[in-house]
């Protein structure tokens, strides 16, 4: 297993489908995942330091294992079987570890807001990665909800869209 972060999050032009980019802290491939539009608008949301009043799916599920004295100790990528990939949210609470199967689109957006470590199969790296240019790819570019050609807004325009919309919007990634 490697250790991974957000790189960026972009829309799919082809498909017009949200796309997680996935980089090797230790490395230069990049492990793109499709995801869902829901799920993007939160990795977006916690990605931009949004925060709302009351608190969404994922701030939930993060509030649940705190209060359970519970911990998100880890994000695993495991595989993928018929294009589609499968998570492990590794939890810890009192010595115990328990391993909760998860869509990895969910297993970010969770990760992310419990400060949590993602790892993704050296299997995942090898054959389903692409390789990039150090300069393709800088470490200030994690904020960076999306690249502006894809979606045709900048990280503060996608930001200020994001404020917008009301809870009830975020399955409706189209910006």
């Amino acid at each position: 297993m490697n250790q991974v972060k957000v790189a960026s999050l972009g829309l799919d032009k082809a498909s017009n489908t949200p796309v997680v980019i996935l980089q090797e802290i230790e490395g230069e491939r990049v492990l793109p995942i499709w995801i869902g539009p829901g799920e993007a608008s939160a990795i977006a949301m916690e990605l931009a330091g949004m925060k709302f009043s009351r608190p969404l799916t994922h701030d939930l599920f993060t509030a649940m294992l705190q209060g359970l004295g519970s911990e998100l100790h880890r994000v695993l990528i495991t595989k993928v079987v018929d294009n589609t990939y499968h998570a492990e949210l590794i939890i810890k609470r009192n010595g115990d570890v328990v391993s909760i199967d998860a869509r990895p689109s969910d297993s970010i957006a969770i990760a992310l807001r419990a400060k949590a470590p993602i790892y993704a199969h050296d299997d995942l790296l090898e054959q389903a990665s692409i390789e990039i240019q150090p300069s393709e790819l800088e470490p200030g570019d994690i904020p960076e909800v999306s690249e502006q050609e894809e979606t045709g807004m900048d990280a503060e325009q996608l930001k200020e869209y994001l404020k917008r919309m009301n809870p009830e919007d975020f399955g409706r990634f189209n910006p």
